[in-house]
């Protein structure tokens, strides 16, 4: 039986292979490997793609979310509130600052709830971080609206949407700065690690430009003690290459989307991701809510078609996020979907004959009383 993995990145890098050794190539030839030419290129496109005036590259999605709260001067004794069914990294990067992670439930779509958000602000909120999870944007006008009125920043977790849009504009242009992954697995991908920040602000962007660079001051002086947070040249390049597919990758993510919203439409054991007017997705992720999740997953794995859980385990319920104190039950909604929630495959290389196969077998798993 032939696999379907649910990840496939050798088949994206068969057909790009050419243009990344021929980038890659160049970087060995002029040999700038720490913030050569390519990193300020792609920095000043991937502000065009964001719509902002700045982009600062990092080592990784979690750096960025690190370098945009310290700009912020988050530290020990603030809170931030954020959602407990975002990947780990979120909550790191604030438990990283010595702050405190104060969790909201999130909403039928996966993200964030505005109307929780006012009373979860407290005298010690520095900022709200919101995650446009699966590469859904958030309610950003309702979560500017509560932000706006108590005076609190707003730093967007990205990781996910690269592209995404909400109400015409891009994620990473909402909040006071926007934080983005280039993980292997995301949209916009490296060969390896790698991030970036998005601002308006000036001042913010030289902070963190400073602070992805030991602090320092030109070569030879520091000003503030930071670590070493630098995008790779090599990354940076490879980056520029895949910058030029990303239009075409999202249509293709948006397309295999709606084909399977058609064939699963009429299946009442499976719940599927829809769309507000107000929204573009990218769908980084397309996650389902199914009925027997483990059983299904067993299923479509036993016939070769690959899936993945994202998340089985909301961050207050693992191990280290047990220190905050939240116990089971404490987010009912996230909770609940952690039990049920499925992600299927979605990469821009699968054909429309495979998504078919996926939609098959999920079908064969209810309609054959599996």
């Amino acid at each position: 039986m032939d696999q379907l993995p649910y990840v496939d990145l050798p088949r994206q890098h068969a057909v790009l292979k050419t243009e990344l050794l021929q980038a890659i190539g160049r970087v060995l030839d002029h040999a700038q490997f720490v913030l050569g030419e390519e990193v300020a290129e792609f920095e000043r496109r991937f502000a065009a793609l964001c719509t902002v005036t700045y982009a600062i590259g990092v080592n990784s999605g979690t750096d960025a979310l690190v370098l945009a709260l310290s700009a912020l001067d988050v530290g020990p004794g603030d809170e931030v509130i954020t959602v407990p069914n975002s990947f780990v990294a979120t909550t790191s990067a604030i438990r990283l600052l010595g702050a405190r992670p104060v969790f909201v439930d999130v909403r039928d779509d996966l993200n964030i709830d505005p109307d929780r958000l006012e009373a979860a602000i407290g005298p010690a909120t520095k900022a709200i971080l919101p995650v446009h999870l699966t590469g859904r944007p958030c309610d950003m006008a309702a979560i500017l609206a509560v932000a706006e009125r108590r005076g609190v920043a707003v730093v967007e977790d990205c990781a996910q949407a690269v592209g995404a849009e909400y109400a015409g504009r891009r994620v990473g242009s909402f909040g006071r700065l926007g934080c983005f992954s280039l993980h292997p697995l995301k949209n916009l991908n490296a060969c390896g690690d790698g991030g970036v920040v998005t601002t308006d602000d000036a001042e913010l962007a030289g902070r963190v430009r400073n602070l992805r660079d030991l602090g320092r001051i030109g070569r030879d002086d520091c000003g503030t003690w930071a670590g070493n947070s630098r995008l790779d040249t090599m990354q940076a390049a490879i980056l520029l290459v895949k910058l030029e597919h990303l239009d075409r990758w999202t249509v293709r993510r948006r397309e295999i989307a709606a084909q399977y919203r058609r064939a699963l439409a009429d299946l009442a054991a499976v719940r599927l991701p829809d769309e507000q007017p107000a929204e573009r997705a990218v769908y980084h992720t397309f996650v389902i809510e199914a009925e027997r999740r483990d059983e299904l997953r067993a299923f479509l794995g036993a016939r070769g078609v690959g899936s993945a859980v994202h998340y089985p385990l909301p961050i207050h319920l693992t191990t280290a996020g047990q220190e905050l104190g939240y116990p089971p039950g404490s987010f009912p909604v996230a909770e609940g979907q952690a039990a049920r929630i499925l992600s299927l495959p979605i990469y821009p290389e699968l054909t429309g004959a495979e998504v078919e196969r996926v939609c098959a077998t999920i079908r064969a798993f209810y309609e054959g009383g599996a």
